[in-house]
């Protein structure tokens, strides 16, 4: 039962990567993120908060996606709260990507201009 769990859940990963752009793109910038963090040599606490951020966009990512399909089965028709709803979950992702880009600045412009003086 627990095994079958997890198969539903990697199936819902591998539907994400694969039907939806901005979930590819969102993954690519997160393992890019993790191959700076690694040249940059982050402590275990930048790697939470490196590791929390990357897991909150990409979860989002799938909630938005679930919202999407099961808002778009309930209504076929366009409908002002089906909008609303879908609206809401991509405004969502929004904020926690718009976050990512902080925490990113934060985590390793100091490392950067550190390593590069002068320039």
């Amino acid at each position: 039962m627990l095994l079958r769990s997890f198969g539903y859940a990697f199936a819902g990963i591998a539907y994400i990567v694969r039907t939806q752009r901005n979930a590819r793109l969102e993954l690519a910038i997160g393992l890019g993120a993790i191959a700076v963090g690694l040249w940059l040599g982050l402590t275990s606490l930048e790697w939470a908060v490196l590791a929390i951020t990357i897991a909150l966009v990409l979860a989002l990512e799938g909630v938005n996606t679930s919202l999407e399909l099961a808002v778009s089965l309930a209504s076929p028709e366009r409908h002002p709260s089906a909008k609303a709803a879908k609206d809401v979950a991509a405004a969502c992702v929004l904020l926690a990507a718009i976050t990512s880009v902080v925490v990113g600045l934060l985590l390793f412009v100091p490392r950067l201009v550190s390593r590069f003086p002068g320039t």
